[in-house]
């Protein structure tokens, strides 16, 4: 429909619900490439950005009218809750014409932030709309242009605006209509505007399946950004020299990462000096391959032995591979559970009260160490004071006791510890030690249970491997209070550790929360790691050129997206790698 005037504004006095429908993963699906820490996507229609006689309802996603509809001045628009992110590349939504009401006077289209609401969009500068009742486009302007067919009630109109070019479109019931708009500037909103009574639209912003079918568009987007990064022709300002950085690059990323025989094959086919040393490369080899095996203990072993004093120089690196060392014995790889597992015995809770059951009441303490350092938000119980970090004095490892929700009451998971509320000390008794250990051996079947199940189980399922880990877990809590007293808190080192010790406050850890540390790809860290400081001692770079090329990339496409620039929603840096 056809403007007839400018008119003021009158806006609606604020109001205090944000109108933000929360996260889902079908949006993050569409548009992998956003961050919405930094650039939230429109989820829904903002119940302050509006005219008064619109109304929301249904998780403002319904927009109905609400006002008389006598005039053009009766127009009314609502913009969503945040514009469009430039890392979206393509972004598309869909409103669904419920009812036309009176007239059908609905426009669907963009707008920026701080255009007149009081009218349809397309109307005003920076303002855009497909209209229902003549199927004419809006640009900036009162008066349209022919461009598509009258929408009515049953209809889906979608709108989609490609960041790339800068040019938005319009889809009727799964049917692409074509270029609506050029040179659009960034920063738009989503905008729906209504003028007649009886007048109601649903919007659809990703979280439901979409009546078009975007994804090949978004494929062809995607090709057409690969194919223009891969042709963007590089200048050579010598013969050869681009060729020659790049075997260097791929060179040294190969001994790096210890591909011994591969660098050196490399280097001979492509006319490379290879003065790399063999030995060194084969020793870093060793030490890699025993911690992707999940035989860490060996790993640190051999580390010391080959290069003296590194950990000692790194207690963090030490501390890290010993945490992982710690995850490997709950996984039955470490070469000390390795040595004498077998398969009759229980699940993991089971598996370790079987062997408080038979051990002396200070072992009961260090399963109850170990449950303490869990993920859970309770706070710790420590010679009668509830304590919130895990870094604590070492003369207060043996008063650990167990933290809610982790004890094992009757063979079942259940609150048996003590937890303070608002954070407030409580005293404990003296007998409560008794009490905790009488909860943790409840009774149970737990051959029967191991039998039934038949799952994964602890250490591998042998005892004697389960009384080392507990004292493994012991003397690693108390490198923990050294560190911190050495060198003060860190909060990476104290995560892991609770998630470590997490895995003890489940039956099955492989399941549970925490169980994504059983991995073994969990293991690519600390080796990546571990190698990297190898590297350091002997005076080679922590990271392999390739590696970095490959992070200022990634940290371009970054800068594209707040610079606003469409094509960095395709510009997947491992996508184009892997190529």
């Amino acid at each position: 429909m056809a403007a007839t005037s400018e008119e003021p504004s009158v806006m609606e006095p604020s109001q205090t619900n944000s109108g933000q429908s929360q996260s889902v993963d079908p949006l993050k699906m569409l548009y992998p490439m956003v961050n919405e820490e930094e650039t939230p996507l429109p989820r829904s229609w903002s119940p302050k950005d509006k005219y008064n006689y619109i109304g929301l309802s249904q998780n403002n996603l319904r927009v109905h009218y609400k006002g008389y509809g006598k005039t053009h001045k009766d127009a009314a628009s609502v913009r969503t809750t945040h514009c469009i992110p430039a890392a979206c590349g393509l972004y598309y939504f869909e409103v669904k014409i419920v009812s036309k009401g009176r007239d059908g006077y609905m426009g669907i289209g963009l707008s920026a932030h701080g255009v007149n609401v009081n009218r349809l969009p397309g109307w005003d500068k920076h303002s855009y709309g497909y209209h229902g009742d003549d199927g004419h486009s809006f640009c900036s302007s009162g008066t349209g242009q022919p461009y598509g067919p009258t929408f009515t009630t049953g209809d889906v109109i979608g709108c989609g605006v490609n960041l790339v070019d800068n040019t938005a479109f319009y889809t009727k019931n799964g049917h692409h209509l074509g270029i609506a708009f050029t040179d659009l500037p960034p920063n738009l909103y989503p905008t729906v505007g209504l003028q007649t009574p009886g007048e109601v639209v649903d919007a659809n912003f990703g979280q439901e399946p979409f009546v078009f079918d975007i994804d090949d568009m978004l494929n062809e987007l995607r090709v057409k950004t690969r194919l223009q990064i891969i042709n963007y022709p590089t200048p050579d300002h010598g013969q050869g020299q681009w060729q020659a950085v790049l075997h260097k690059m791929v060179s040294t990323y190969l001994v790096h990462h210890g591909y011994c025989a591969t660098a050196e094959a490399f280097a001979n086919s492509t006319g490379q000096g290879f003065e790399e040393d063999l030995n060194s490369i084969k020793n870093r080899q060793k030490i890699l391959k025993l911690v992707l095996a999940g035989r860490m203990g060996e790993a640190i072993e051999l580390t010391s032995r080959l290069y003296p004093g590194l950990l000692e120089r790194d207690p963090n690196l030490l501390f890290a591979l010993k945490c992982r060392q710690f995850v490997e014995m709950v996984n039955g790889s470490d070469s000390e559970i390795t040595q004498n597992s077998n398969v009759n015995q229980t699940s993991v809770i089971q598996s370790t009260k079987a062997y408080t059951k038979s051990s002396a009441n200070g072992n009961v303490e260090e399963m109850n160490m170990n449950n303490a350092m869990n993920g859970s938000t309770e706070q710790q119980l420590v010679n009668g004071q509830i304590e919130n970090d895990v870094d604590m004095e070492e003369n207060v490892i043996n008063g650990m006791k167990s933290n809610t929700e982790n004890g094992y009451q009757n063979g079942d998971l259940s609150t048996n510890g003590y937890k303070c509320q608002n954070g407030e000390d409580v005293d404990m008794e003296s007998n409560s030690v008794n009490q905790i250990q009488q909860q943790q051996n409840g009774n149970c079947n737990m051959e029967n249970t191991s039998n039934k199940n038949n799952k994964k189980q602890l250490c591998g399922g042998d005892k004697q491997a389960i009384e080392k880990m507990l004292e493994f877990g012991r003397q690693l809590y108390s490198q923990s209070i050294h560190l911190r007293q050495q060198h003060g808190k860190n909060e990476s080192n104290k995560k892991m550790l609770q998630d470590a010790f997490s895995l003890l406050a489940y039956a099955n850890p492989w399941n549970s929360p925490v169980g994504w540390q059983l991995d073994p790809q969990q293991r690519e860290t600390v080796c990546a790691r571990l190698n990297s400081a190898i590297l350091e001692s002997s005076n080679l770079p922590r990271r392999p050129p390739l590696e970095v090329a490959a992070s200022h990339a990634r940290e371009l496409v970054r800068l594209m997206s707040h610079a606003g620039l469409g094509a960095c929603g395709f510009a997947v840096v491992d996508n184009i790698i892997q190529y």
